[in-house]
């Protein structure tokens, strides 16, 4: 470890070999190193001992970030054996009177079962999803600059988008729908950002996720679980010639081997303890009144067989935001905000097998549900999420065979970057969707020449999406090494 590479990269999530990939096809020397045993990040998928043979995602496991990324894109998983597999519904919304909202990959189907309000949902999200690139191009940049072919054809959906997020982001959010069912599901979709509805925050990612819903590959899961993603990142990144170092952790400057340029795939809390007085006051001041938000306690479960929604269809969908009403999502995720337990939690969650029968194992299959609960909260959330999947899917009990809870206070045991069960790695607020870590032009420079963040703290944000490390490494490779010409991604 005393070798002196080019780049050192803490920290292999998806953003971190995201920009160690991108060093290294640039020519240059690269150590990866990583605190946990497996590689990846928030994209692993592991045996978790609860049945022979069954592997559950540790905490991402549905990914429209990945098909409409421009990293991944260039990337091409495809082309690299990664196989993404779209349900037929991108997600659903069971409600407690028997009905469902169901967002179909079709737009006009989802049109045609909102009945009603299908003409409302389509003057919504109909024009984001037929330019999706332009949406992702607003979405995904770095916050910083006019994203690139953006301008000029794609300036009405930014206006569109940016009337959207003001429309939906106000108390009036659900005044252009007649029904319950749409503005339900509209409210499970913006829940993604764990944090108090309506806000401007939530409605963007509300947005980005239903437009992403209605294009492309909708919301798809990876064959055999989000760790392929991994693996074909992990395999570009060695047949480059770059060192992955697991069991590594690194909690101070001393544990970092020499090199010209460092990536660190932390929270600006890491990088503090890391670098601490090397840092310039006011940089390391700014870094520390970053916000983290509320928090995700993880519940993963065996089934013995799908789960018997009260709606089947519901079971169409590679993802389920269990709520109930619009305003019961957000009664929960106002107690969240407040630091209580809500009654009836939000939950999220995703059955692999509904597209991905190989998941099952002996006629068992993963369930993969989380519950939003205060930052920091040590609750098993085990009995809260089973009674609330009952409320709309009962004799659900009858068909779990095991469970296992990790509560927020513990996430950070296996991936630092979940601090207090964080699992955006920084709350999600319209401060913070711009000025995230702090409100430097370059939100990846730290003030230390060539040490950059590229976490899901800086943007465009968390998601498997691989943007934050590749812009970083761009900024890297460019004011470091005089690579002016970024390295190519393809195969």
């Amino acid at each position: 470890m005393g070798t002196p590479a080019d780049v050192v990269v803490v920290g292999s999530g998806p953003n971190g070999l995201a920009a160690a990939v991108t060093c290294a096809r640039a020519g240059l020397s690269v150590v990866v190193l990583e605190a946990e045993a497996t590689v990846g990040g928030g994209a692993r998928t592991l045996d978790l001992g609860l049945a022979d043979g069954l592997v559950h995602d540790v905490c991402s496991a549905v990914h429209p970030m990945a098909w409409a990324s421009p990293f991944f894109h260039a990337f091409d998983l495809r082309a690299r054996g990664v196989e993404l597999l779209s349900p037929e519904v991108s997600f659903a919304h069971p409600l407690p009177d028997g009905r469902a909202g169901l967002a179909y990959r079709d737009l006009d189907r989802t049109v045609d079962a909102l009945g009603a309000d299908g003409a409302a949902w389509r003057a919504l999200v109909g024009p984001l999803t037929h330019r999706p690139a332009d949406v992702v191009r607003v979405a995904l940049g770095d916050k910083r600059s006019v994203p690139p072919g953006l301008l000029p054809r794609g300036v009405p959906t930014a206006a569109r988008f940016g009337l959207g997020m003001v429309e939906h982001g106000s108390r009036g959010a659900s005044r252009r729908f007649r029904g319950e069912v749409a503005p339900a599901l509209l409210a499970g979709v913006s829940a993604h950002a764990i944090t108090p509805l309506p806000s401007m925050a939530a409605a963007g990612t509300a947005l980005l996720l239903t437009a992403l819903a209605h294009s492309g590959l909708g919301w798809p899961i990876a064959r055999g679980g989000s760790g392929a993603i991994v693996a074909a990142l992990l395999a570009d990144l060695r047949a480059h010639g770059g060192l992955v170092v697991t069991d590594h952790a690194v909690t101070s400057a001393a544990q970092l081997p020499p090199a010209r340029g460092y990536l660190f795939d932390t929270t600006p809390r890491t990088l503090v303890e890391v670098l601490g007085d090397r840092l310039p006051t006011r940089s390391r001041r700014a870094l520390q009144r970053f916000r983290y938000g509320a928090g995700a306690a993880k519940v993963d479960l065996v089934l013995s067989g799908p789960v018997p929604w009260a709606v089947p269809d519901v079971g169409l969908a590679g993802t389920v935001h269990v709520g109930g009403t619009r305003a019961q999502v957000a009664e929960a995720e106002a107690a969240v905000a407040a630091g209580t337990h809500a009654a009836h939690p939000m939950v999220l969650l995703s059955d692999p097998s509904v597209v991905d029968p190989d998941r099952q194992v002996g006629g068992l299959r993963p369930l993969w549900a989380y519950a939003h609960v205060p930052h920091g909260s040590d609750v098993d959330v085990t009995e809260a999420v089973i009674a609330q999947i009952e409320r709309f899917a009962p004799g659900f009990r009858d068909v779990v065979v095991a469970a296992r809870c990790v509560p927020a206070s513990r996430m950070a045991e296996h991936n630092r970057n979940l601090v207090g069960g964080d699992i955006a790695a920084g709350a999600t607020t319209m401060r913070q969707m711009f000025a995230r870590p702090t409100a430097r032009w370059d939100p990846y420079a730290v003030g230390i020449e060539g040490t950059y963040l590229c976490s899901a703290s800086t943007p465009p944000g968390p998601g498997v999406h691989g943007m934050s490390g590749w812009f970083a490494a761009h900024r890297l490779l460019r004011e470091v090494f005089d690579v002016r010409e970024a390295p190519g991604l393809a195969p």
